[in-house]
């Protein structure tokens, strides 16, 4: 009687190459990352105010949006300013506007002004007024701007009578909590064809008289709101980036248009103490159109 030979046993499956749950992770966040960049770069980007020279709009510590398709791109809309894009300019930005901008002459740091005069527009100062093609620009007296003061915003001192970012010795007074307030006097500034803003004016300063600026093609005019506590197209460049002034700017260092406040802190949260996250946060500012 013949043997009925065994059945064939199915190959064995090759056992599944083990998934890295790193390389995986590393992948997400090279995506995330992309995202991030096209999004800043195209979209949308953070700012955060440095100084006071765009008081009373921006206080130091506070956090805004700026919009990058309002007026074009260039290389300054990347990263560093990576030499990737060509200029792409489309739209000048209108009188008023406050923008963000890579400060000439160096190219390196983003500063933050109100556009004042478009090319062909003629600038001047004069007693403080500021004159545009020949025409001064309406200026009223209003309330002086208030501002209780904050490690952002140090209160001067018969010590310390100007402080950096901060408020003059003769500016203080003692709030009705017994806190020290910062007093300036503010003007309503209204521009041709009705943009209304205010400025902050400490009283008679070299920069209140100017010679007459011509707006070249392809340039624009930028001054802060704080007028006597802004370096701006009203300065020369020079060679020192700590003092240096940015004259007229290339439309093509414009970075982006300033549309809300997101976010505003006063300078007395720690790290360490999560509490101070929301007691040193200025709730009023948040969601603060321009």
């Amino acid at each position: 009687m013949e043997e009925t030979p065994p059945a064939e046993q199915p190959a064995a499956a090759a056992p599944a190459a083990p998934k890295s749950e790193w390389k995986d992770l590393g992948s997400f966040l090279l995506k995330l990352a992309l995202i991030v960049v096209v999004v800043r770069s195209f979209l949308f980007s953070p700012f955060n105010i440095p100084s006071e020279s765009m008081l009373p709009r921006l206080l130091i510590g506070d956090y805004l949006f700026i919009t990058k398709f309002n007026y074009g791109y260039s290389r300054h809309s990347l990263p560093f300013s990576l030499p990737l894009l060509p200029n792409m300019h489309w739209s000048d930005p209108a009188r008023g506007d406050v923008v963000v901008f890579k400060a000439p002459p160096f190219d390196r740091n983003d500063w933050i002004k109100r556009v004042i005069g478009l090319p062909g527009d003629t600038v001047q100062m004069v007693d403080g007024q500021l004159v545009l093609n020949g025409k001064p620009v309406p200026k009223e007296r209003i309330a002086d701007f208030v501002v209780p003061a904050s490690p952002n915003f140090p209160a001067g001192t018969p010590a310390d009578p100007v402080p950096d970012h901060g408020c003059k010795v003769e500016f203080v007074k003692t709030g009705a909590n017994g806190q020290a307030e910062c007093h300036i006097p503010r003007f309503r500034e209204t521009l041709p064809g009705g943009k209304s803003y205010e400025v902050l004016d400490e009283g008679e300063q070299d920069s209140d008289n100017t010679v007459v600026f011509t707006v070249p093609p392809g340039h624009v005019f930028l001054m802060g709101d704080n007028r006597d506590n802004s370096a701006d197209s009203r300065f020369p460049q020079t060679s020192d980036e700590n003092r240096s002034g940015i004259r007229f700017v290339p439309m093509e260092n414009l970075e982006g248009k300033a549309v809300v406040t997101f976010w505003s802190t006063d300078g007395s949260a720690s790290w360490l103490l999560p509490w101070t996250w929301f007691t040193a946060a200025r709730w009023s500012r948040i969601g603060e159109g321009f």
